[in-house]
């Protein structure tokens, strides 16, 4: 079922094209949500292997527009992991400190030790597609020699550099897997009506986010650029349907699955001197009164 939302820059994507609901699927509810729990359990017992195992770190990319479901989604499908191997990383406009740096530096500092797993709830892609869609980078303190460059040539080699960076890590012993939530501009619109007339929601809702969704077309064709310039064998991209949160879900739990599977973590071996030692340990445990 994932291979269809699997992008790893053998085919293009065409976004439009993409479903977003689980309709085309055909799939049933009750049964999506039984298997759902089953990932989990499996999920929760390969995360203990990698952490214990410790030769490999994972980091999972979540990217989406506003009121796709980000935040749910991480609750609800990490939820059977134990928080001291997983944590979540969410980056915003970027602080004074940050925006002095190149625009992966704020990135490379929240690479987990391997065995952990990050979430980064946006990321390093902000840079492509918040920053090229308003022109944020026409405004930053440059050398010449960078500003000079077209628009374009800008963000090839932001594109390069980002590919260049995720294939670094993989050669470090780092899994990248990166997720675009796909929801429609229809749930969309109700998902923000639901923020603005639910009191327990109304913390949610940023009247800026219409400004976000008059842009609507313009996000969902640079992300399908910018997913077609760096999806890769080694850090692939899933374009997701995310109007249904159960089906949602669902799909990001069997996507956590494949990667740990593939992995393929194992609890360290452990040695004879190992074994003589806890023995030993054992017998004076039983002995003591």
């Amino acid at each position: 079922m994932l291979k269809q939302y699997k992008f790893d820059g053998s085919e293009k994507l065409n976004i439009k094209k993409i479903p977003t609901n689980a309709v085309e699927d055909k799939v049933e509810r009750e049964e999506i949500e039984a298997k759902f729990s089953e990932n989990l359990l499996k999920m929760e017992g390969l995360q203990e292997k990698l952490y214990a195992d410790g030769r490999e770190g994972v980091i999972v990319v979540i990217q989406a527009l506003d009121a796709a479901g980000k935040d749910s989604t991480i609750k609800h499908v990490m939820t059977g992991f134990n928080p001291q191997g997983v944590y979540v990383e969410s980056f915003k406009v970027p602080s004074e400190e940050e925006a002095a740096h190149d625009f992966l530096w704020r990135i490379h500092r929240h690479v987990p030790e391997r065995g952990d797993i990050v979430i980064f709830n946006r990321s390093h892609y902000e840079e492509v597609l918040t920053v090229q869609i308003n022109d944020i980078h026409k405004g930053y303190r440059l050398a010449e020699r960078v500003k000079n460059d077209s628009d374009q040539e800008f963000f090839k080699k932001r594109y390069r550099q980002i590919r260049d960076f995720e294939e670094y890590l993989y050669e470090n012993s780092y899994r990248i897997v990166k997720i675009y939530l796909n929801v429609s501009k229809s749930e969309q619109k109700e998902r923000f009506l639901e923020r603005i007339e639910r009191q327990e929601k109304n913390w949610k809702f940023n009247a800026g986010d219409l400004d976000v969704r008059d842009q609507f077309d313009t996000y969902l064709e640079t992300y399908e650029k910018v997913i077609n310039e760096t999806a890769t064998k080694h850090s692939p991209w899933y374009v997701i349907p995310a109007d249904q949160k159960w089906y949602t879900r669902y799909l990001v739990s069997e996507i956590m699955l494949d990667l740990l599977k593939e992995i393929d973590p194992q609890f360290p071996e452990v040695s004879k001197e190992q074994i003589e030692a806890m023995e030993e340990s054992k017998k004076l445990l039983l002995e003591e009164k």
